[in-house]
């Protein structure tokens, strides 16, 4: 197998199926489409959709899949192998998985003795014939199909010749590809590369590689089985599985082509990775932590002094690669340890002509140690921060006002699961609405509320929501001790956080809840513009 750089890579993304196994994630069948477009989108080369055989709602799934068009992805059934003592053609698996649209079918066997003969309770012979004749069924009625080693690694150690057979079968069934599954997630990579290494000299068809994280060395085990001669790298997109997960795929598509030189996507697709990351988290339901590589809200964020100063001279000095290459953004944290140079640096993203030492940068600053005074912390809220410079510069117009709300809070009664309702008056422009929404909670109840008036003026709020909301009491023991309020939200393309301090918990993130819509209206308002000149 060929390692030069530029050398292309195939990606296989299993988040619809492995995906679907991890604990707190269920996908709808418009879930998974949305899933499949942003993953074409993308560029992902072959999309797992899932077994067609398993369930209803993926029986539903791929019947809509045949009226979904995709520009760039190939789709791939999954299921196992016929069963001990059967024929292939009989199988109802292998059968459902012919009657589906895909290009691709990946089927897995075991590959370790130990499982051929404890668990599926057969020899080791009929095992090797169920691999050849599932892998010949598929591929002679029209499927190109993926063998799905599963436990290789494992089988590898235990028995290496046992375990280069059954690959061996699937490559005289027809199969156009082997998939070496490190499925415990506990092979080192150094082993996995030697053992990648061994197989491509084995088999003279395509190697993939597909990791697990129990050990936290998914994506480690991905790029070293590339390095080891793989040429099709598996993975879910956020690294979404069972147990721990399995290899994240975003990461492994930025090291293989940030930092090995291999091609996984175009360079334009590579800046799509952050906004993918949210949408697909969006649609999973699932609160991205942040920390993530390359993709994460703090990936690229900056709190020291020092730091800051450095990366503002040279980015290169505290970061390992441009952020915008994969559509991700530098963020200056305030905090305790950031400097004047930190708000200065805020201030010119909004007007780049104010010197460090002006009258207006002072009367920020001075606003800004008001604010903190009263209990305001900006860490990791910098969208309430560039409003509020905004505003004390004169370049804010504010998109609508609040005239009067009130909040309704009470014990719901049996079989009634929301407690608070809300009533919200809002006026843009002259005009007024006024809305009221139920809610579980007085602050989820005045967010609808908020929204629902909005969305007449602003129909773009439809696709904002809150993805994560943290109460801090800042004083000690009085009951009315002032308390912070952050407030996270998305509108499916990016992430932003607000804060709102008071004695009174509604009113603080009402504070908070007014920020973050505004800050969505100026966001949409800048990307108007933006587009209009380009």
């Amino acid at each position: 197998m060929k390692t030069e750089a530029n050398k292309k890579i195939v990606t296989f993304d299993s988040t619809l199926r492995d995906g679907a196994q991890a604990e707190g994630i269920s996908f709808s069948v418009k879930d998974k489409l949305d899933i499949v477009k942003i993953l074409d989108e993308l560029g992902i080369d072959i999309i797992e959709a899932g077994n067609p055989g398993s369930n209803p709602k993926d029986i539903a799934f791929f019947e809509a899949l045949k009226e979904t068009k995709l520009t760039h992805a190939a789709l791939c059934a999954f299921g196992s192998t016929r069963h001990p003592g059967k024929n292939a053609e009989d199988d109802a698996n292998l059968q459902a998985i012919l009657q589906t649209c895909t290009q691709y079918a990946a089927i897995f066997g075991k590959a370790s003795a130990f499982h051929v003969e404890t668990i599926l309770n057969t020899t080791r012979e009929e095992n090797l014939a169920m691999i050849e004749d599932s892998c010949r069924f598929l591929s002679e009625n029209g499927k190109e199909v993926i063998f799905d080693a599963e436990h290789f690694f494992d089988g590898y150690k235990l028995d290496a010749a046992y375990a280069l057979e059954t690959l061996k079968a699937a490559e005289k069934g027809g199969a156009v590809c082997v998939c070496l599954c490190d499925t415990n997630g506990g092979t080192l990579p150094s082993e996995v590369k030697d053992i990648v290494a061994k197989v491509c000299q084995t088999v003279a068809i395509n190697v993939a590689i597909h990791a697990h994280n129990d050990s936290g060395l998914g994506v480690a085990a991905s790029l070293t089985g590339v390095e080891g001669g793989a040429n099709q790298v598996q993975g879910t997109f956020l690294g979404y599985g069972e147990r721990c997960g399995n290899a994240n795929l975003a990461t492994i598509i930025a090291d293989l082509q940030v930092k090995m030189g291999y091609a996984c996507l175009s360079e334009s697709a590579l800046k799509k990775m952050t906004s993918s990351a949210i949408k697909i988290a969006e649609i999973s339901n699932y609160a991205l932590t942040g920390r993530e590589p390359y993709i994460g809200k703090s990936a690229f964020a900056h709190k020291g002094g020092m730091h800051i100063d450095a990366v503002l001279k040279e980015p290169h000095s505290f970061e390992h690669i441009d952020p915008e290459r994969v559509g991700n953004q530098r963020r200056i944290l305030m905090s305790e340890v950031a400097g004047r140079g930190t708000i200065i640096q805020l201030i010119h993203d909004i007007d780049p002509t104010i010197e460090k030492h002006s009258e207006e940068a002072t009367k920020v600053m001075d606003r800004i140690k008001e604010l903190e005074y009263e209990g305001y912390q900006f860490e990791g809220a910098e969208s309430s921060v560039k409003l509020l410079i905004r505003k004390e510069l004169g370049r804010f117009k504010p998109f609508f006002k609040i005239e009067d709300f009130k909040t309704i809070g009470e014990k719901p009664v049996a079989g009634r699961a929301l407690s608070a309702s809300a009533i919200v008056k809002v006026s843009v422009d002259g005009k007024e609405a006024i809305n009221a929404a139920e809610g579980d909670g007085p602050v989820n109840a005045l967010d609808k509320a908020l929204r629902a008036a909005l969305e007449s003026f602003y129909p773009s709020i439809k696709t904002l929501r809150l993805t994560d909301f943290k109460v801090r009491v800042i004083d000690q023991g009085a009951t009315a001790s002032k308390v912070r309020v952050l407030i996270e939200s998305s509108d499916g393309r990016d992430i932003w956080t607000n804060v709102g301090v008071s004695t009174d918990v509604i009113e603080a993130s009402l504070v908070a809840l007014t920020d973050s819509i505004e800050y969505k209206l100026l966001k949409d308002m800048e990307q108007k513009i933006k587009d209009y000149y380009l």
